[in-house]
């Protein structure tokens, strides 16, 4: 027998703390005009990591610009692609991870395509690209959330992961994976995947302003009032 345990006191938590986010930061709306495909998502996460999204979207533009297709990109020398990639925090590694991934994607799918993710249930869409080499929960998530597909699928980065770890909102050393899958069943069903957008991006914010990983400014903080560990550090 299953029983109904009521909403979850997770979802009322988020609620609140997204109009103190947007007070502190102001509004990040996702215009429609800015939507990229599945296919650039997918790219612009493989080469990202540790990189500010601006420079791995001016170099994922550049890739394209000069290759014209992805399948052109996949093709490419590897040591042609470690420089392209030069912005990159790891141009190397990111060159490597590219050519892997848009490999794998060409052999399955015959080219650099996601078309067929649309017709697939989120989650399981997002098994279907964890497949991939160098294609991990989060990278999963932006393909889903931030692309054409808009979907409700929460990106958890670093900095996202550590506050809800510290908020109490998902276990402590909770992984990318776990985290996700602890905080999705919160996340209020009225949300659309353009919230699930904008409250990540207001959250890693949080994280670079107040939130850090070794230095909190608890205090200052718009979440403290809603945060385990904010309000444990004020309370001594």
């Amino acid at each position: 027998m299953q029983f109904d345990l009521g909403p979850d006191p997770r979802s009322e938590i988020l609620r609140r703390l997204q109009p103190l986010l947007v007070q502190r930061f102001g509004r990040i709306e996702r215009a429609a005009a800015e939507w990229r495909k599945p296919e650039w998502v997918l790219v612009q996460g493989v080469i990202g990591a540790r990189t500010k999204s601006p420079v791995s979207n001016a170099a994922t533009d550049r890739l394209f610009a000069r290759y014209g297709s992805w399948e052109a990109v996949a093709e490419a020398p590897l040591e042609e692609l470690q420089a392209e990639l030069a912005t990159q925090t790891y141009p190397n590694i990111a060159a490597e991870r590219l050519k892997a991934s848009l490999t794998a994607l060409i052999e399955r799918r015959g080219s650099v395509d996601l078309a067929h993710l649309a017709g697939m249930e989120t989650a399981a869409a997002m098994r279907w690209l964890e497949q991939l080499p160098g294609i991990g929960r989060k990278i999963a998530a932006g393909v889903m959330n931030a692309s054409t597909l808009d979907r409700r699928a929460i990106v958890l980065d670093g900095h996202h992961t550590r506050i809800l770890q510290r908020m109490g909102l998902v276990p402590p050393k909770a992984t990318t994976d776990r985290a996700f899958d602890a905080i999705m069943p919160a996340m209020p069903p009225e949300w659309s995947a353009s919230d699930y957008d904008e409250h990540h991006l207001l959250m890693k914010k949080l994280g670079q302003s107040y939130c850090r990983p070794s230095h909190l400014e608890c205090g200052q903080c718009p979440a403290q009032a809603l945060c385990e560990t904010g309000r444990t550090r004020l309370a001594t």
